[in-house]
């Protein structure tokens, strides 16, 4: 229990069906004292028992540090992704199966099918399109699936709100949380508070010296803001890490491309499947699936080239709605 509306409607539809339920908070750090008085008086609300399990530590050496470590070698990572698989169903599930318990509830809008002909659990996205989160969750294995429940999956955000009104749940009036639960205001604000300023120069895709960035990990490929460059507007259009330059360009269509690398891949079937294998992909959260071709040499092909194919962040493969795999861009 997050304390926010999905995850505590989660646990008020498993308590209607007859469940035995228990609400689970867990503290990562300072900012969670409000999400972890809320998910405490829905828990009294549906009157379950309620655990607080603190993970500070270890949410800081897995997540946080993972996170300032990739900005630094100027990838662009999804916390999230590491997230569920080393918090949520990782050390979370753990503990709750030495404590006897079945299953890890939790808010996601995301579906899960059993295939009973070759005892595995396929991976879906949520019924709501917009609030579909199955993209974060490609590292989870068939250990960790055939102990995880997703109650809202087949639920549309705006009838979860109804369910919560219905239930009794106080949620007037409470904002929806930010993207990295971690960073209160913006991605670079946190970047420049723990990372070093290290300048370098700011060139042309042919190679002209244009001006002085300050430091490549507070950029991102696809970047058009806060670039600071006269007459733009400019885009990020790569980094050189060996030489510490930031490469800019103005023509949108240069950001586009065809083809990327692949690392890090896992199969949520947990086995490999014949390749090449065409299929759909996305390359960030709010990207459309679209069609490419996946090959034995780590390489994606895309039917159509795409914008700001960028390094660090996962590309999730799909079957129609069902979630496949994915891997990180290298």
């Amino acid at each position: 229990m997050s304390g926010g509306v999905d995850s505590s409607v989660a646990a008020a539809l498993l308590k209607r069906a007859g469940v035995d339920v228990i609400g689970v908070f867990i503290r990562l750090n300072r900012f969670s004292a409000q999400a972890e008085k809320r998910a405490r008086k829905v828990a009294k609300i549906l009157n379950i028992p309620f655990y607080v399990f603190n993970f500070g530590k270890e949410f800081k050496k897995r997540i946080v540090d993972y996170f300032l470590k990739e900005n630094k070698k100027g990838l662009t990572p999804n916390p999230c992704v590491v997230c569920n698989k080393e918090i949520k169903f990782g050390l979370l599930l753990e503990k709750i199966l030495k404590m006897g318990v079945g299953f890890v509830a939790t808010g996601h809008y995301a579906r899960l099918v059993e295939d009973s002909s070759k005892q595995t659990r396929k991976l879906y996205a949520g019924r709501d399109k917009e609030k579909d989160q199955s993209y974060f969750l490609w590292k989870l294995s068939q250990g960790q699936l055939k102990h995880i429940l997703f109650p809202v999956g087949n639920y549309e955000r705006a009838e979860v709100e109804k369910l919560a009104k219905k239930f009794k749940l106080p949620f007037a009036g409470v904002r929806k949380s930010q993207e990295i639960c971690f960073i209160p205001k913006t991605v670079e604000d946190f970047l420049k508070r723990h990372l070093k300023s290290k300048p370098g120069q700011i060139i042309t895709e042919n190679g002209k010296v244009i001006g002085k960035h300050q430091g490549l990990w507070f950029y991102t490929i696809g970047q058009r803001k806060g670039i600071g460059l006269p007459q733009g507007p400019y885009y990020v259009l790569d980094k050189d890490l060996r030489k510490n330059i930031l490469i800019v360009t103005k023509k949108e269509r240069d950001l586009c491309k065809k083809e990327l690398i692949v690392r890090k891949v896992n199969w949520i079937s947990g086995k490999k499947p014949k390749l090449p294998l065409r299929t759909t992909v996305k390359i960030r959260y709010r990207h459309k699936a679209v069609a490419a071709t996946i090959y034995p040499t780590c390489k994606i092909i895309f039917n159509r080239a795409q914008r700001a194919v960028t390094p660090g962040q996962s590309v999730v493969f799909y079957k129609d709605q069902e979630v496949v795999g994915g891997g990180i861009i290298c």
